[in-house]
């Protein structure tokens, strides 16, 4: 098992910026790659970034240019900074990992809101 905590949500105004962080714990041995979901409400929850064991990232679309997904040396703790935020990108925030073996993102945090104000 992978327990994930996340931390560093909060309320923010459109074009500030703001900084997550995902602490892993347990059997991180067992998985390749961690990522940041973001679900607002009535909409489908969305992977927002990724970075997998090598450290090759992955952005969504709409945050590329604006959020950078990276990594503390021992691969514990993973960081989403999030620059020139929008109101879009007010949603509950969870990080997750991905099992070397099954593939999917079987871990997950309890997340965290960040609200952006116009």
């Amino acid at each position: 098992q992978v327990q994930l905590v996340e931390s560093g949500g909060g309320m923010v105004q459109a074009g500030g910026s703001l900084r997550l962080s995902c602490a892993a714990s347990g059997s991180t041995f067992s998985i390749n790659a961690r990522g940041w979901y973001r679900q607002a409400p009535g909409k489908q929850r969305e992977l927002v970034a990724s970075i997998t064991s090598s450290g090759a990232t992955d952005y969504a679309d709409s945050v590329k240019g604006r959020f950078t997904i990276s990594r503390d040396n021992t691969e514990d703790t993973v960081y989403l900074q999030m620059n020139s935020l929008k109101p879009e990108d007010t949603a509950l925030y969870s990080c997750a990992a991905r099992g070397k073996l099954s593939g999917m993102w079987l871990y997950w945090g309890q997340g965290t809101q960040v609200t952006v104000s116009s």
